[in-house]
């Protein structure tokens, strides 16, 4: 019998399983009220622009195109919508600076690829979205914690990651509505945070997919907007703007998009190459119909709903959350972060939830790169309806009071 563990490469140890993919199993146990998963939606998704689309493509004279290999780059016709997005947000690009990718998740692996020598540094959030931990473990980095606000010195973000034997290669965060915690970084700190990358020399990876899942306050500009303004433009920007159509349009298409300078677009698209060779041409020319003719009205209406789930939710936090537990209230996004009373672990209470008051939660530990936390976790409210949401959460609400009570 062959012994796999011998074989494998020695990354493959820092490889882990998604607490929150093993979650969304929960959803198919219908008396559970699942709070868990970080997913659209799928009563709102456009089905009928994407149905419509595709029957043009394959019953018109490109479905032959659509049906073959493509650039790996990326269709220029999505590419070109891209390019007019980023625009509107204040990023001046062109065709040359996006890549598409099969999600944006495939984004942070290729980054991950392109930067990370073993024993390099990553500047993180903390906590920060566990996907791009997994993406960036196999390239075997360090972490540091990279907190808005904190002002440390660059020198002593340098001499941390020299003492790991590596150099700090990128700062990577989530701006708006960051998963998981459901906060905004504001205008100074965007701006700071790229004062501190260009005195530590290294990228900025902006990864942004809640952009567009804005429900109060004024929208912000990208840190790549400012960082084109401030360097003299794209091409001299040391920032990497990550989107991505699963929140905004379908997650199933797996499409998404990296904009940044040409020369590390070129490295990326070598990346591609090595990898899938493109992403599927079919769900790009669907999906560059659908943005061209439905993004703007679309996501006014599903941000409309979202909106209403997420006040629904802060709404029944207040009404059923016992002393000594907080929580986020975010401007947009998806997730509310709690924060539990010191001593309780959220996994422990998870596994109590489950098999009493049926409500499913993803524990926040696993956010933290060093495995610290475990006193928070973390709630979706894009897909419950008011009734739900106020019946789980107070049920929640009478678990975590028990708790707190029977350890007094």
């Amino acid at each position: 019998m062959t012994t796999w563990e011998s074989l494998y490469a020695r990354r493959a140890s820092r490889m882990r399983a998604s607490e929150i993919r093993e979650l969304l199993k929960l959803l198919d146990q219908p008396d559970v009220i699942n709070f868990a998963g970080g997913i659209p939606d799928q009563a709102l998704f456009p089905a009928e622009a994407f149905k419509a689309a595709y029957q043009e493509i394959l019953a018109g004279p490109d479905a032959g195109r659509a049906l073959q290999y493509g650039m790996s780059e990326g269709s220029a016709r999505l590419r070109n919508w891209i390019v007019n997005h980023m625009r509107r947000l204040g990023v001046e690009c062109g065709p040359e600076n996006i890549l598409v990718t099969s999600g944006s998740q495939q984004g942070l692996d290729y980054i991950g690829k392109l930067f990370l020598t073993e024993g390099d540094t990553a500047l993180v959030q903390w906590p920060t979205y566990l996907g791009a931990l997994q993406a960036f473990n196999a390239y075997e980095p360090g972490y540091d914690r990279l907190d808005p606000g904190a002002n440390r010195p660059a020198e002593d973000y340098a001499a941390i990651a020299r003492e790991k034997g590596g150099r700090i290669k990128f700062a990577y965060l989530s701006p708006d509505f960051a998963n998981p915690t459901g906060l905004t970084v504001d205008l100074a700190e965007r701006q700071r945070l790229l004062a501190l990358a260009g005195e530590l020399s290294c990228a900025v990876i902006e990864d942004s997919p809640y952009e567009a899942l804005r429900y109060d306050g004024e929208p912000l500009p990208p840190m790549l907007a400012l960082d084109c303004e401030a360097s003299g433009g794209i091409n001299n920007a040391r920032t990497l703007y990550c989107g991505s159509f699963s929140k905004s349009l379908s997650p199933g298409l797996r499409l998404g998009w990296i904009c940044a300078s040409a020369d590390v677009i070129s490295r990326l698209v070598l990346i591609k190459q090595a990898s899938d060779l493109n992403s599927p041409v079919l769900n790009q020319e669907a999906m560059a119909r659908v943005a061209e003719n439905v993004f703007e009205a679309h996501t006014a209406k599903t941000n409309a709903v979202y909106k209403s789930r997420r006040d629904a939710m802060l709404a029944a936090l207040e009404r059923h959350m016992p002393a000594g537990v907080s929580w986020t209230r975010p401007e947009g996004g998806m997730f509310i972060w709690m924060t539990l009373p010191k001593g309780m672990d959220a996994a422990t209470l998870l596994e109590t939830s489950i098999e009493t008051a049926r409500v499913a939660f993803v524990p926040g530990r696993a956010f933290h790169p060093d495995g610290t936390g475990a006193n928070t976790l973390r709630l979706s409210f894009s897909c419950n309806d008011y009734q739900k949401i106020e019946e789980g959460i107070s049920r929640l609400g009478r678990l975590i009071t028990e708790t707190v009570t029977s350890k007094l």
